[in-house]
C-alpha cells in the first residue's frame, strides 16, 4: 500500500501513523476494505437500507476529520465500527430523524401485534449487497452475513430497543465484541454494557417469533426455499390464486411495514390479493421476477396496466418459508429494487424471459 515509508515499528504501527498523517491513499484503501460491512452495520442499527448509505458516508467523512484521533490501539476497522455507532446513535436522536414505533392494524382496522408492521422504516436489503460485506479469505475477523443477523424478523424485533441497547446488543451478539470492547467504543462502563445486554436480550425475545428457533442460520435460501420460490414467482406471472393459497401455511401472516398493515392467516391474504388479481378490478398483467433479500427469497412484482406500453414494479415480497410453505411475507415499496440490479420498469420483451 502506497504511501508507507520507512521501516520502523510494526506494521499496525505504520499504518496508524499513516492515517494520521493524512495518507488520503492509505486511509482511502482502508475505508474501501470496509465500507461493504459497515453499510451492514448501519443498517442493522437504523433499519432502514437507505439511511444505512447515508450514514456510512457520514462515517468516512468523521473518520477523515478525526483521524489524528487514530492511536492504532485498535485496528482501524473496529475504529471505523466505533464511528459509525455513533453516527448512527447521533442521527437516531435528532428531532427530525427520530422514530416512533407505529401501531399496527390487521385487515379489519383492529390493533394487531407484528413487530415489522410497528417499523414503518423498515426496508429489505438486497443479498447481492450483503455478499460484499462478506469476509474473504484470510480475514477472519470479519464476520460472515449469517441470516439470523439480517433477517427481516430479526432487524424489525432490534428496531423497538432504545438505541443505546441496540447498539450494545449488535457489538456483542453480532460483531462479537467482548464487554470491554463495548464499553470503550461506547463510551460506558463494562457493568453499564452487561445491564444493557441484557435488557436487550429480554426484549428481543419477546419480539421474535417464536417459530424463530426453528429457522436456520444460513447465509442464504435453501433449495427448498428457492423450489417454493419458483412456484410462487410463476403462480404470480399467471395470477393463479389457487396454486399461491396451496403455497401458504394455514397460518401464514403478510405484513406490509410502510402502511402499517397485517393481514393474519391464509384466508384474509386471500382476500386482500383476490380484486387485484382475478375480476373486473384487477390491476392488469402481472410479472414477477426472484432473487434474494436478507439471506430469504425474495419477489419483485411488476404489473402491466390496460393501456400500458411497460411493467412498472409495484412491490418486493421477502417470505419466510417453514416446513416447505409460506409461513409470512413482508411487503414493501419497490425503491430497493435499484440496489438489487433490478429495473423499476420493463418492457415487454423483458417480461417475456
Amino acid at each position: 500500500m502506497g504511501g508507507m515509508g520507512g521501516t520502523g515499528g510494526s506494521v499496525e504501527e505504520r499504518v496508524a501513523e499513516a492515517v494520521r498523517a493524512g495518507d488520503e491513499a492509505v486511509f482511502a484503501g482502508l475505508a474501501d476494505a470496509c465500507r461493504h460491512e459497515l453499510r451492514v452495520h448501519c443498517y442493522r442499527m437504523l433499519g432502514s437500507f437507505t439511511d444505512a448509505e447515508d450514514l456510512v458516508q457520514e462515517t468516512l467523512l468523521r473518520a477523515w476529520r478525526g483521524r489524528e484521533g487514530f492511536a492504532g490501539r485498535s485496528s482501524f476497522r473496529a475504529w471505523l465500527y466505533g464511528i459509525a455507532t455513533h453516527a448512527c446513535l447521533d442521527a437516531l436522536d435528532r428531532p427530525a430523524r427520530r422514530r416512533e414505533i407505529a401501531v399496527a392494524v390487521d385487515s379489519s382496522g383492529g390493533s394487531a401485534d407484528s413487530a415489522p408492521a410497528e417499523v414503518p422504516w423498515l426496508q429489505p436489503c438486497p443479498d447481492a449487497l450483503l455478499d460484499l460485506a462478506a469476509p474473504a479469505d484470510g480475514e477472519p475477523e470479519a464476520a460472515a452475513i449469517a441470516r439470523e443477523t439480517v433477517e427481516l424478523a430479526f432487524l424489525a424485533a432490534i428496531q423497538h430497543l432504545p438505541p443505546r441497547q441496540r447498539a450494545v446488543l449488535i457489538l456483542r451478539d453480532v460483531a462479537g465484541w467482548s464487554a470491554r470492547e463495548t464499553s470503550g467504543a461506547l463510551e460506558m462502563s463494562v457493568a453499564s454494557v452487561k445491564s444493557a445486554l441484557q435488557r436487550a436480550r429480554a426484549t428481543l425475545r419477546e419480539k421474535l417469533p417464536e417459530r424463530r428457533a426453528e429457522w436456520r442460520a444460513a447465509t442464504g435460501p435453501g433449495e427448498e426455499e428457492r423450489a417454493l420460490l419458483r412456484r410462487y414467482v410463476d403462480a404470480s406471472r399467471r395470477a393463479d390464486l389457487s396454486e399461491l393459497a396451496a403455497l401458504l401455511r394455514e397460518d401464514a401472516r403478510q405484513t406490509m411495514p410502510p402502511d402499517r398493515l397485517v393481514f393474519d392467516g391464509r384466508a384474509a391474504i386471500l382476500d386482500m390479493w383476490r380484486p387485484v388479481l382475478e375480476g373486473d378490478r384487477a390491476w392488469g398483467e402481472w410479472h414477477s421476477v426472484p432473487f434474494a433479500a436478507n439471506r430469504q427469497p425474495a419477489v419483485a412484482n411488476y404489473v402491466r396496466r390496460p393501456g400500458e406500453e411497460v411493467y412498472t414494479a409495484v412491490n418486493i415480497d421477502v417470505l419466510c418459508v417453514v416446513g416447505g410453505l409460506i409461513a409470512e411475507i413482508t411487503t414493501f415499496g419497490p425503491e430497493t429494487l435499484p440496489a438489487a440490479g433490478l429495473r423499476l420498469t420493463l418492457p415487454p420483451g423483458d417480461a417475456l424471459m
